[in-house]
């Protein structure tokens, strides 16, 4: 890790971080339904897809380009863009035995370790 590295992710994350914050305050609703947290999962990971598509075409600079973008800017934004793009690798590599305890781990795992966390405060 560089110096160089450090600060485009961290430049590039808070950029997302402050673009996840205007759309929830966008996509708020009086029915509590997360349509805000819903639709920056979908949006980002469509723009993963974009972006590592076109930086799967390139050759120079695209290091610098992926820290910041899709390190930085979409990690920031909503790490389900790079929980979509290591589904579709595993997908790619046809690993589904991975693919599905990937899936399933962090998707339940998540919920429960969630669910732990908040009931052992809330005591």
């Amino acid at each position: 890790m560089s110096g160089q590295a450090i600060i485009l992710v961290a430049a590039g994350g808070a950029l997302g971080a402050v673009a996840r914050y205007l759309v929830g305050g966008l996509l708020k609703t009086a029915s509590g339904f997360p349509w805000a947290t819903m639709s920056v999962n979908i949006f980002g990971s469509l723009f993963m897809g974009l972006l590592i598509g076109w930086l799967s075409r390139q050759s120079a600079g695209s290091d610098a380009i992926r820290l910041f973008l899709a390190v930085g800017i979409l990690g920031g934004f909503t790490t389900f863009s790079a929980f979509s793009m290591d589904l579709f690798t595993l997908i790619e590599k046809r690993d589904m035995a991975a693919m599905m305890l990937y899936l399933g781990g962090s998707l339940v795992g998540g919920l429960f370790a969630f669910i732990i966390g908040f009931m052992a405060l809330r005591a």
